[in-house]
């Protein structure tokens, strides 16, 4: 790297301008979540439909297109690629707001996963070129404060757009805001110097290689899409829930998640990053363990949450498990980028989301939607409530595979 681009001060400009290319990353995702009831009412959908617009249609090419497009990012130009993702998933986004029919919007939505598949991964890569090992940790808590941030951001911005002026204005005005960001990022963020030089070919089967015969690996990856099925499935019905079974408007739901997320949220990505560069630091068991331990124990209150009756109380106890269910990032992240030498980070990444996405991301607001629908005609509105305490118990069983994925680290990793 030149001096300019290995001073501390540009590698906090280029992670601020990492983050807030992720934060649009899950505004232009999540926002679907809190317009979710008009474009219910409005294209005359059921709760299946609703999980499908928002899993499988989104995770199908996002999930499985992120593996080429970060074999082009390691190969090539990393900032390219995401400057050019960003460009058009915003663009997808921006189209969701003229779609007519379930058919549009979920043909809208695979093109915003087609768009996003060349984000992330490259990012992680970008960031671990940039920050020293010792450091990856918080620099990817700090990214990774994107999904609050962002999940934030589209249920309230969404939540006042839609409720004063029309839902679909939100998309178009998400949309193009990305659109305008793209090129910005692309002017202040350089390449970064990495150990291989630019056109070098690294097989996927050489990766998928290395990542299959590690133990680690699998344990990590399957924790986390478990954990994710939770994650994603609770994000984007638990504005319906608060409008279904705790009686809030649309406003009051984007300012309930909204605080939430910020909160609770950008709280366990901090403390993530920090417990596992502290512990991690000593034994490299603990980037699994801190995991494993958030989730045991933030599980059970979620589930006295959806199961109460008091908008206050819900949120109060919702506040402890939404930061522990976010103190995975940091650790599990940096811990995927060690599985493998650095030329292969981006391309490692993708694998691993590839499992994350298509279980987590494609399955859970999709089940729980379904089991909505199912439970419908014996819970009637409160069909939505029990379908999240049913899907919360995936929480317990991410604990228990990040629980086993700790010794194996130890062997495991790869220092650079």
């Amino acid at each position: 790297m030149t001096d300019r681009t290995s001073s501390p001060a540009y590698r906090g400009v280029v992670l601020a301008m990492m983050l807030l290319v992720y934060t649009f990353n899950f505004l232009d995702r999540q926002i679907l979540g809190i317009l979710a009831g008009p474009i219910k009412a409005e294209l005359q959908l059921t709760d299946t439909q609703l999980g499908a617009l928002g899993g499988i249609a989104f995770a199908l090419l996002y999930s499985t297109l992120a593996i080429p497009l970060a074999l082009l990012a390691d190969r090539t130009s990393r900032t390219w690629v995401i400057t050019v993702s960003l460009a058009i998933w915003s663009g997808f986004t921006a189209l969701c707001g003229v779609a007519g029919n379930f058919t549009q919007m979920f043909l809208f939505r695979i093109g915003v996963g087609v768009g996003e598949a060349g984000g992330v991964a490259p990012s992680y890569a970008v960031i671990s070129d940039y920050f020293p090992q010792h450091q990856r940790a918080r620099a990817l808590s700090i990214y990774s404060l994107g999904i609050p941030l962002g999940s934030a951001g589209g249920v309230l911005l969404g939540g006042y757009i839609a409720q004063t002026v029309e839902w679909r204005t939100a998309f178009i005005a998400v949309g193009v805001l990305g659109i305008v960001i793209a090129p910005i990022f692309r002017l202040v963020v350089r390449e970064p110097a990495r150990p291989i030089q630019t056109g070098d070919v690294v097989p996927v089967s050489a990766v998928f290689g290395i990542l299959a015969a590690k133990r680690s690996f699998w344990m990590l990856a399957l924790g986390a899409a478990c954990s994710s099925m939770c994650g994603y499935g609770v994000a984007f019905w638990l504005p319906s829930l608060l409008m279904r079974s705790f009686g809030l408007d649309l406003l009051g739901a984007g300012q309930f998640l909204g605080g939430l997320l910020l909160i609770g949220g950008v709280a366990g990505v901090l403390l993530g990053g920090f417990l596992g560069d502290a512990m991690g630091g000593r034994d490299k068991a603990w980037f699994a363990w801190v995991p494993a331990i958030s989730y045991v124990i933030g599980m059970p209150l979620f589930v006295i949450g959806v199961l109460s009756s008091s908008v206050t109380f819900a949120f109060a106890l919702f506040l402890i498990p939404q930061a522990l269910v976010y103190v995975w990032l940091g650790p599990v992240l940096t811990a995927v980028q060690h599985l493998v030498p650095p030329q292969m980070r981006a391309s490692a990444s993708a694998t691993f989301l590839l499992i994350n996405n298509l279980v987590g991301l494609g399955l859970g607001s999709w089940s729980v939607g379904a089991l909505s629908d199912a439970l419908t005609p014996t819970y009637g509105v409160e069909a939505l409530r029990y379908a999240i305490v049913a899907a919360l118990g995936f929480y317990l069983l991410a604990g228990l595979f990040m629980a086993l994925a700790g010794k194996a680290l130890r062997k495991d990793w790869v220092a650079a």
